[in-house]
């Protein structure tokens, strides 16, 4: 006992420390809003409409295209869509007011955005609210293929041992999971969605015609179906490195991102492709990009359980 009180002494001594460091991501309090005013098209109606983005507080009346501003990492699903010369917007991530510790919080729901002009158009497209490190490429021209519209992921050469947050929950009650695109009649499904939070971190390379791989170096993701009793203060997701797929806790959307539900980022020739994964890393491997996000739906486009609703605060990293 003596000789281990000596050796924790001499560590202490020489700055070493067993305690993990809180690293907040930029932005990742949530208390910083900027508000969109935009105008929709008059077919549809000519609503004014505001749309948040998480960035320095203000005010944009230019009913322009957003791209990120004032060193906020953050996109969400808010969106300004032009769509058969029609202006329409979409909006399902907003500001909320928390009541502890401080400030503000996001919150994210899932939502039937309706747009109709007759003889034109008239359709419910399905959004599950959600953030996630990256950009939004703005205006949305159409509701098919999402992902290719979002540039997911920013680059990062750091190892944390997980990804901290505050979060609450609220899932509807014999709720249904509704599927709708936009296209084609709207569909329901037995059993009820799910939030969902993940982190990872890929080490990504280009080819010389522009396409973009990825080999998973880190992975931490999880899935939330039951309501919560207030807010669940520093929950932790860990990241588990290398190939997960032999652990015991090793979940199946936990695997690599298949060909059909790639996310996508610029290349190098200011191209947005694919980035496909294509296996997994070493567990000491240094990543060159990490993806995080969180959505009040469970990952796939179009569909959830309407009124399934996630709040969120104090994002960052542990180290």
């Amino acid at each position: 006992m003596r000789k281990l009180s000596i050796i924790a002494a001499a560590m202490l001594c020489a700055g070493v420390s067993f305690a993990d460091t809180f690293e907040p991501i930029a932005f990742g309090d949530m208390n910083h809003w900027l508000i969109r005013n935009i105008k929709e098209s008059a077919v549809i109606g000519g609503d004014h409409k505001k749309v948040y983005e998480i960035a320095p507080d203000g005010t944009d009346d230019s009913g322009e295209p957003y791209t990120n501003r004032g060193g906020s990492p953050w996109a969400t699903c808010n969106v300004l869509a032009k769509v058969m010369g029609i202006t329409k917007t979409s909006n399902a991530v907003f500001p909320d007011v928390r009541s502890a510790p401080n400030g503000k919080c996001v919150r994210m729901e899932t939502l039937l955005e309706h747009c109709k002009a007759v003889g034109i158009i008239n359709i419910d497209v399905l959004v599950a609210g959600s953030i996630f490190l990256g950009k939004m490429i703005e205006p949305i021209k159409s509701t098919k293929n999402p992902y290719s519209n979002m540039e997911m992921g920013v680059p990062f050469t750091k190892r944390p041992k997980a990804l901290q947050f505050d979060y609450k929950l609220e899932v509807p009650v014999g709720g249904l999971r509704t599927y709708s695109s936009g296209f084609g009649k709207k569909k329901t499904y037995a059993g009820t969605d799910c939030a969902e939070v993940f982190i990872i971190l890929q080490r990504r390379w280009e080819d010389k015609d522009g396409n973009i791989y990825a080999k998973r170096v880190g992975t931490g993701r999880k899935r939330y179906a039951r309501s919560t009793k207030g807010w669940v203060n520093g929950h932790q997701i860990p990241v588990l490195y290398g190939d997960i797929t032999g652990r015991q806790d090793y979940k199946s959307y936990m695997g690599l991102i298949p060909d059909d539900k790639n996310y996508w980022a610029r290349n190098s020739k200011g191209k947005m492709v694919p980035v496909r994964e294509v296996g997994w890393d070493d567990a000491d491997a240094t990543p060159t990009h990490m993806l995080v996000m969180l959505s009040a739906g469970s990952g796939q486009a179009y569909i959830g359980t309407l009124g399934l609703t996630l709040w969120a605060d104090n994002i960052g990293l542990v180290y």
